[in-house]
């Protein structure tokens, strides 16, 4: 899995870069078909916005894909705010996905023991 970390009107330091990686990382341990996740942090330049940090994530698995933006007065607040975020969409998509599965292989096998049952009935016919 690759976290890339990009920044729109701000400087990208090493410590917000490490501090995003390890906040957006932990949500990796809650499904393992995450194939990339992008970061895209972004600051509003206009002094009459209080919350002017933004935090948007992609997230892409293998069979779909999730998008969280949050925003704040401060980057290490925003990028929390969109790690919680984050975690709770993965989990919802988790869920969604392994129950529509269960769902679906349910409907299409038939049980072996109904198989047997209807060979017999010929054999006994013949």
């Amino acid at each position: 899995m690759r976290i890339y970390v990009n920044g729109r009107n701000i400087e990208i330091t090493d410590a917000i870069k490490a501090y995003a990686k390890e906040k957006i990382g932990k949500v990796a341990t809650h499904y393992d078909q995450i194939t990339g996740i992008d970061v895209v942090l972004s600051v509003i330049k206009n002094p009459s916005v209080a919350e002017n940090h933004t935090a948007e994530v992609s997230c892409k698995f293998t069979t779909g894909q999730v998008q969280v933006t949050e925003t704040a007065e401060s980057m290490y607040a925003s990028i929390d705010l969109v790690a919680d975020k984050l975690a709770r969409q993965v989990q919802k998509y988790k869920e969604k996905n392994l129950k529509s599965k269960a769902h679906s292989d349910s409907i299409r096998k038939e049980s072996p023991a109904n198989e047997e049952a209807e060979e017999e009935v010929v054999v006994e016919a013949e």
